[in-house]
C-alpha cells in the first residue's frame, strides 16, 4: 500500500468512528456523595468466585495497581497446562491458592504467588466442553471447591484436590441424573459454574439445541451431602404459573430453557437471580406455540426455597437464540438523591435492562414493540417483544446498506451484491424458507457469556459487545430422506449447515471430515462432545453408523429434514439452514466498522460515559486500517485502582487496561494466545497480581494454546 492510500485509509476510520460517536473525548463520571463500600477485614483480597463474587460486579477492592502506575505492569509469572484447547475460565483466588481448569477439564491449584503446581485433580471424564470457573464454600472449618466437569459436579478438598467420599456418590452428583426419563439418554453439562448460599449449591447447566433435550431444572444441593434440596422447572408442570404458555403437557418433551450463563445472588436478602436461554428447537416453535416461560427470563428467586419471587421474560416465544448470555449484576443507582438496590441484565440484542432487585419493578421503561408475523406454515410468533427506552443499546440494531463494509472496492460491492438478497429489517424479524435473514448484533452477541462489570461506588457499567452480522433461515423436511440425512438435519445442521459447510472455525465444516478424522474419532466427538458441540448420548451406535453412512456420502441434504426426529423428541418441520457469519471474500466482516466495542453506561441516568472500539485485525493494522474492534469473548473486570481489565480480542491477542473514568487506553501486551476469557485479579502478601487464560482457538491463523499468565507491578 502506498503511503498517500494508507493516510486516505486512516483518515477515512477516523471519519467513520466520529460519525457514530466514537470519538476520542469522553464524558467524565459525575460526582456524586460517595457510597459504601466496605473493606475486608483480612490484609489480602482474594478472588472468591466466579467472576469476583456473587453480586456478578466482576469489581475488586484492589487498587495497588491503579491509573498512575499500570503502565509498570511486569510478567510476574506463567503456567503452561501442557493442553492446547480453547480456555474460557475465571480463575477463582483464596488465601495464596489460585484454582484453574485445563482445556481437558483436569482441575489444578497454583500457588498464586509464583504459578507453581499445587495440585491436579483429573475426573478421568472425557471433557472438551468449555469450565468457565469454580464456587467455593466454607464454614469456617472445612471448605469445599465445587467444580462441573461434563455432567458431573464435584465436590473437592482445596487442600488436596480429591474429592470429598461424604458428597453425592463418592464426591460427585451426576446432574443428567433427576431431569426425565432414562438419564444415561441425557444430555447436561456444567460448564458455567453453580452459585453457594449457606448450604446449597446451586446450578444449572449447558443444554442441546436441537431436539431432545432435557428440561433446564435450576436445582440446589445440600453442600455436605449432595442430597437435592429443591428444584424450579423452568418449564411448568401442570398447576404451576406459566404452564398454560405451552401446549398441554409440553413440559413432557419440551427441552432447555436452561441457565447455562451461571446466576447472582444477593446474599443479605437471599436472593437468586437466574438467567435463562431459549427453548429447543431453537429456530423453530411450531411444537411450542405460546410465550414458553421461563425461557429466555430473568427469574428472582429465594435462594432458600426456590419459589419464584418475580420474573421479566426477555424474548417471548424465541426462534432467534436470543438467550439472556450471562450472570446479571448487582448495582446500586441514584434517584433523585434515594439509593435503589437494583440488577443490570445485559443482552445478545445490545440492550440493558435495569429492574429494582426486590420488586422487579423496571427502573427504566420497558415498551412491547410489534414485529411482523411469521409465515412459516406452523409457526406462531408473538406479536410483541419488550425493549427498554433507556439506556439506548450498546450495539447496532439494524443493518443497512450504507452500512456495509468499504475496506476495498471490490469488498463493498460484493457485499452489497450479497447484502441484497438477505432480508435485513431490524430485531425479531422470523426467519423465512425462501432467503436469508440478518441477525444484528449476530448470534454470539451484542453483549456475550463475558458479562458486564460494575462499579458499586458509582453505578457504571462497563460491557463489551460484538457488532457481527449473521444470517439464518429454515429448509423444509424432505420425508423422504435416508436415515442418516435424517439424523443430520435433526442434529447437527443447526450448527454445521444443511450443506455441511459450517461457518469455521466456530462452527467447523463437515465437508470431507470422514477422510479427515476415523470413524472412532468422529465416533468419539458425537458421543462426549467437543468444544460448542455438546454430547449426543440419544444416538445409539446404530443411528451413529447411519450418520457417518450419510457424511461419507458425497451429497449435501440443503432439504433432507424429517419428522420422525430421535426419540423423546417432538415432531419438527423445519431445521434449520446453520450460522452463517457475514464476511467479505477475504474473510473480514463485511460491515463497516466497528466491530466490537466496549462501552461505559452510566445507570444512574442511561446516559453513555464514553464508547470505544476494542480489538484490532493485525492484517489490518498493518495496512493503516486500526481501531475497526473486532470480535472478543470473556468480560471486563474493574477495580478501584480505576482500572478496566480485558482480553476477549480473538485476533490481536492483546491484554489492555483501560481508564475506567474515561476509556483512555493505559497499558497493553500481547499475549501468546488470545485471552478468550475473563481476568481475575488478587493481591497475596499485600502484592496484587491480575491474571488471564490464554489459549485462542477462535482464529484458525493464530497459535493455540493453554497458559494461565499473571503480572504484577515490579
Amino acid at each position: 500500500m502506498s503511503v498517500s492510500h494508507r493516510v486516505i485509509v486512516v483518515s477515512c476510520t477516523a471519519l467513520l468512528f466520529a460519525e457514530i460517536g466514537f470519538a476520542h473525548s469522553s464524558r467524565p463520571i459525575p460526582k456524586r456523595p460517595a457510597r459504601s463500600v466496605s473493606a475486608p477485614a483480612q490484609r489480602d483480597i482474594d478472588w472468591p468466585a466466579y467472576n469476583g463474587n456473587v453480586d456478578g460486579q466482576h469489581y475488586s477492592r484492589l487498587a495497588a495497581i491503579n491509573r498512575t502506575n499500570v503502565s509498570q505492569l511486569k510478567l510476574a509469572w506463567q503456567f503452561d497446562t501442557g493442553e492446547k484447547g480453547n480456555l474460557e475460565t475465571n480463575p477463582l483466588a483464596v488465601g495464596p491458592v489460585l484454582f484453574a481448569y485445563t482445556f481437558s477439564g483436569k482441575v489444578i491449584a497454583l500457588d498464586g504467588a509464583t504459578g507453581s503446581l499445587v495440585w491436579t485433580f483429573d475426573s478421568g471424564v472425557k471433557n472438551s466442553q468449555p469450565s468457565r470457573g469454580f464456587a467455593y464454600w466454607t464454614d469456617g472449618k472445612s471448605a469445599r471447591l465445587f467444580a462441573g466437569v461434563l455432567n458431573y459436579l464435584y465436590a473437592l478438598d482445596p487442600a488436596t484436590g480429591k474429592p470429598i467420599p461424604g458428597f453425592g456418590e463418592g464426591g460427585r452428583i451426576d446432574l443428567r441424573k433427576g431431569l426425565r426419563g432414562d438419564y444415561e439418554q441425557q444430555s447436561v453439562a456444567l460448564t458455567t459454574p453453580g452459585i453457594v448460599y449457606k448450604d446449597l449449591i446451586i446450578v444449572g447447566g449447558r443444554n442441546p439445541e436441537t431436539h431432545p433435550a432435557p428440561p433446564g431444572d435450576i436445582r440446589a444441593f445440600d453442600v455436605r451431602t449432595g442430597a437435592l434440596r429443591w428444584t424450579f422447572h423452568t418449564i411448568p408442570h401442570p398447576g404451576e404459573l406459566g404452564y398454560d404458555t405451552w401446549p398441554p403437557d409440553a413440559w413432557k418433551v419440551a427441552g432447555a430453557a436452561n441457565n447455562w450463563a451461571g446466576m447472582t445472588l444477593d446474599a443479605q436478602r437471599g436472593i437468586l437471580y437466574v438467567p435463562t436461554g431459549s427453548a429447543v428447537f431453537d429456530f423453530y416453535g411450531g411444537d411450542r406455540i405460546g410465550n414458553d416461560l421461563f425461557a429466555d427470563t430473568l427469574l428472582a428467586l429465594d435462594a432458600a426455597t426456590g419459589k419464584r419471587l418475580w420474573h421479566f421474560q426477555g424474548v417471548h416465544h424465541d426462534i432467534w437464540d436470543r438467550d439472556f448470555p450471562s450472570p446479571p449484576a448487582l448495582v446500586t443507582v441514584d434517584r433523585a438523591g434515594e439509593h435503589i438496590d437494583a440488577v443490570a441484565q445485559t443482552t445478545k440484542q445490545g440492550v440493558v435492562y435495569l429492574f429494582d432487585r426486590v420488586t422487579g419493578s423496571p427502573l427504566f421503561p420497558i415498551e412491547e414493540h410489534a414485529y411482523p408475523p411469521s409465515d412459516v406454515p406452523g409457526e406462531m410468533t408473538s406479536p410483541t417483544q419488550p425493549m427498554p427506552v433507556a439506556p439506548a443499546p450498546f450495539a447496532r440494531q439494524r443493518l443497512t446498506e450504507d452500512m456495509l463494509t468499504s475496506r476495498t472496492p471490490a469488498a463493498h460491492d460484493w457485499a452489497l451484491q450479497t447484502f441484497r438478497t438477505f432480508r435485513s429489517d431490524g430485531q425479531f424479524i422470523p426467519f423465512g424458507v425462501d432467503r436469508q435473514t440478518i441477525i444484528f448484533p449476530g448470534f454470539d452477541g451484542g453483549a456475550e457469556w463475558g458479562g458486564p462489570a460494575v462499579d458499586p461506588a458509582t453505578g457504571v457499567l462497563y460491557v463489551n459487545a460484538n457488532e457481527m452480522a449473521w444470517t439464518g433461515g429454515l429448509t423444509p423436511d424432505n420425508p423422504n430422506a435416508g436415515p442418516g440425512a435424517k439424523i443430520y438435519q435433526s442434529q447437527c445442521a443447526i450448527c454445521h449447515g444443511a450443506d455441511r459447510a459450517g461457518s469455521p472455525p466456530a462452527f467447523p465444516s463437515l465437508v470431507g471430515v470422514t477422510r479427515r478424522l476415523t470413524d472412532a474419532q468422529i465416533t468419539e466427538v458425537i458421543s462426549h462432545g467437543r468444544g460448542r458441540m455438546i454430547a449426543l448420548p440419544n444416538l445409539d451406535s446404530a443411528k451413529i453408523a447411519e450418520l457417518l453412512d450419510y457424511l461419507k456420502s458425497a451429497g449435501s441434504a440443503p432439504a433432507e429434514h424429517a419428522t420422525d426426529t430421535m426419540p423423546g423428541g417432538p415432531n419438527v418441520l423445519y431445521g434449520f439452514t446453520g450460522y452463517r457469519k457475514f464476511l467479505d471474500p477475504d474473510g473480514y466482516p463485511a460491515i463497516a466498522p466497528p466491530w466490537g466495542t466496549l462501552s461505559a453506561i452510566d445507570l444512574n441516568t442511561g446516559e453513555y460515559l464514553w464508547k470505544i472500539p476494542l480489538g484490532e485485525y493485525p492484517a489490518l493494522a498493518a495496512q493503516g486500517i486500526t481501531n475497526t474492534g473486532s470480535e472478543n469473548y470473556g468480560g471486563p473486570i474493574i477495580t478501584a485502582g480505576g482500572l478496566i481489565f480485558i482480553g476477549a480480542t480473538v485476533y490481536d491477542r492483546k491484554f489492555r487496561a483501560f481508564d475506567s473514568s474515561t476509556g483512555k487506553l493505559l497499558w497493553e501486551t500481547q499475549l501468546p494466545f488470545a485471552g478468550i476469557a475473563t481476568p481475575a485479579t488478587y493481591s497475596i502478601d499485600g502484592k496484587q497480581y491480575v491474571v488471564i487464560a490464554a489459549s485462542g482457538g477462535r482464529d484458525p491463523k493464530s497459535p493455540v494454546g493453554g497458559v494461565y499468565i499473571a503480572f504484577s507491578l515490579p
